[in-house]
């Protein structure tokens, strides 16, 4: 994607973020997140107090009491920031695609033809589902729709990003055009397919934004145990007032704890450093999608990628090339490999499909002969036709054809001819291995078998075993016959395969995965994998497809390209591993905060608790400042981390949940120790406790 991601430490974009975070100190906001409402009313009391020590009535120093308050607003105002920065950079691509847009004018006609005798130019803004407009070359699309005449080169760079031209034409899975794109050459005539506002990009913006950003069931739930674990905290916190009390009554010395170190020894234990960061982890995860040029509806659409356990590709473009390639000739009995590449290669010259190029690219660089011009020789070519299955060229008294075996046969046989038995063995050969076997023939003579041949894609196979390490199903769907699947199935490197696939095939292979427990995700472009796209878990439409396509998924690919399904599971994983990585480390940082608070809070009231002081923190004023600064401190340092991501790793959930417990488990024990310590050897040296 060649628009520049926006940088965490960009000016502009901080500024932003500073101004946001104060924002959302409404306690509406604040609500949502319930760790960092029980920290932002634990700022409010502290803050009360020391205005009332300030009137000579604190329980303790107002200095001691206003630094407390200060950490505590800092924690709030740094976990605010980091959703805010999160927010921010999705915002600014949102500008960074609106700028894109251009205020043109379209030239509406009233029927779906070219030279309509009155063309109405209006602004593109004005423009309602179903209206037709024509346009030519040079100009921008005005609104996204469906070609219902004209073929056309568009540059797309202005949503994708890529420069490379793509052909969009009449009828197929290459007739949706999206609003804001360039026609270069030629023209098109289409028909509008969203009113204003409601048109792709507009949607792209407002998702982008943040607009509809729903939360996940993982992280709906997640909130959940960080709540009940707060409010249990919050439980043991309050009980600890009276029984400070009862000891300084019993014991008559001594004094009791305060409010102001009850409420930091709350913020403490409480786990502050994923609530802080948890809202940021989901927006960050929406934001590597767009990065990645794909617009996912929401962050549940993300997540589910992580979940997914069964990934059905489509097998052409996706994990083959996306057209068949001409391998090898193979000659009939008598016939030479020169007399062969010869036929052939005048047989395609017309042929404009790539198939048909290929076997003149190949005749060229194998067997040396030269591409001959079609002016250069006196020839009528016969084009191919769905119902002769054949192409071919008569040239003097040669009448060569090229085309499936047995309308080749059939051909011959009006010839009063028909294939010898070593070219049916090669045609079935080449059938057997899952090629096309395409046999040359002149007049009643036959003259060979032209291999074609699927061409896997490079690194597919060491893709799908990395997938199938981490417990993911991959199956190859395609319209080919069970032979050739299987071929190129085993060629990839897929689990399992549906051939002969129709839509009704594909939505019951989804629904027979999904019955059993099992999330699937699916990728698809045509009106035709709706059904299957929309009964997914997550569906990947290409941005190229249908209008139909696109409406049924959850995530669009501004690309096209098919194969981005498996980076949309690496993402999702992502995502999952670092709200994973991030609550480990949590809830250990939050275990060794309790041995610098605790003590230090409890030691006025209980002396026997200074042998918990493993620390041996100057004083209990320290202690807590010390405690309560690293608490904040912390989640400004995971904000990178939360915002790239835990880096991606293929590998199973028992070896990723060893990693998370020695890296951020064992990480969440030692860096509250050192932190601590070091903040608190930093405030005795300024003398500020």
């Amino acid at each position: 994607m060649s628009r520049r991601p926006v940088s965490l430490f960009d000016p502009g974009l901080a500024a932003r973020a500073a101004l946001a975070s104060l924002r959302k100190l409404d306690p509406r906001v604040q609500a949502r997140n319930p760790v960092m409402l029980v920290v932002a009313v634990a700022a409010l009391l502290t803050t009360g107090l020391w205005i009332q020590a300030l009137a000579g009535r604190g329980e303790a120093p107002a200095g001691f009491i206003l630094t407390v308050a200060l950490c505590l607003w800092f924690t709030v105002l740094f976990s605010n920031f980091a959703e805010a920065v999160a927010e921010g950079r999705g915002k600014a691509q949102a500008e960074a695609l609106r700028s894109q847009r251009d205020r043109a004018l379209a030239r509406r006609v009233a029927t779906p033809a070219r030279d309509d005798p009155a063309p109405a130019w209006v602004p593109a803004a004005t423009l309602r589902r179903g209206d037709l407009v024509v346009v030519e070359a040079g100009e921008v699309i005005p609104a996204d729709g469906e070609i219902l005449a004209g073929i056309a080169s568009v540059d797309e760079s202005a949503v994708t990003g890529e420069s490379a031209p793509v052909i969009r034409e009449a009828g197929g899975d290459r007739s949706s055009v999206t609003g804001g794109t360039r026609v270069l050459s030629d023209w098109v005539v289409m028909r509008v397919a969203a009113d204003p506002g409601e048109s792709f990009l507009d949607r792209i913006i407002g998702l982008v934004e943040g607009a509809r950003r729903q939360k996940t069931p993982n992280e709906i739930a997640l909130q959940i145990l960080l709540a009940a674990f707060t409010l249990a905290f919050l439980a043991v916190t309050a009980t600890l007032l009276p029984f400070s009390l009862h000891a300084v009554r019993s014991a008559g010395a001594g004094s009791p704890v305060t409010v102001t170190a009850l409420a930091a020894l709350l913020v403490c234990l409480v786990p502050t450093t994923i609530g802080g960061l948890l809202s940021a982890i989901g927006i960050a995860g929406m934001d590597r999608m767009l990065r990645a040029n794909v617009i996912a509806t929401s962050g549940r659409a993300v997540e589910a990628a992580g979940d997914v356990d069964v990934l059905l590709l489509d097998k052409t473009g996706t994990i083959t090339l996306g057209n068949r390639q001409a391998t090898e000739l193979l000659p009939a009995p008598g016939v030479s490999e020169a007399e062969l590449a010869d036929a052939a290669q005048l047989a395609s010259l017309a042929d404009e499909t790539p198939e048909g190029r290929s076997i003149v690219v190949l005749a060229k660089q194998r067997y040396g002969l030269r591409e001959r011009h079609l002016h250069e020789i006196d020839a009528r070519f016969v084009p191919f036709t769905a119902q002769t299955r054949m192409s071919g060229v008569d040239v003097g008294d040669r009448r060569i054809r090229k085309g499936a075996a047995d309308a080749v046969a059939e051909w011959l046989h009006g010839h009063g001819s028909a294939p010898s038995g070593p070219v049916q063995a090669m045609v079935e050969e080449i059938a057997r291995r899952g090629g096309t076997p395409l046999v040359v023939a002149d007049r009643g003579r036959v003259l060979g078998v032209v291999h074609l041949k699927d061409i896997v894609k490079g690194g597919l196979r060491e893709r799908f075993a990395a997938l199938r390490r981490m417990g993911i199903r991959t199956v190859m769907i395609t319209g080919d016959n069970r032979l050739t699947a299987a071929a190129i199935a085993a060629e990839a490197g897929v689990d399992d395969f549906l051939a002969e696939a129709t839509p009704e095939a594909k939505l019951a292979l989804i629904r027979e995965h999904q019955t059993g427990g099992r999330l699937v995700a699916m990728t698809g472009d045509g009106t035709n994998d709706a059904p299957a796209l929309a009964q997914a878990d997550v569906a990947l439409a290409m941005s190229s497809g249908t209008q139909a396509a696109k409406e049924a998924s959850n995530m669009v690919d501004l690309d096209s390209n098919p194969t981005k399904l498996i980076e949309t599971v690496e993402i999702g994983k992502q995502l999952l591993m670092t709200r994973g990585a991030l609550t480990t480390f949590s809830i250990a940082n939050d275990v060794a905060k309790y041995f610098a608070i605790l003590p230090a809070a409890f030691a006025v009231s209980y002396p026997e608790l200074r042998a918990l002081d493993v620390m041996r923190l100057a004083s209990p004023e320290s202690a807590i400042l010390s405690a309560l600064l690293f608490n904040a401190l912390i989640i400004v340092a995971l904000i990178p981390l939360a915002l790239r991501g835990v880096r991606y790793r293929p590998v199973g959930a028992p070896s990723l949940l060893r990693r998370n417990l020695l890296v951020y488990g064992l990480g969440g024990l030692a860096a509250p120790f050192a932190g601590i310590k070091l903040i608190d050897l930093a405030l005795v040296a300024l003398d500020l406790v």
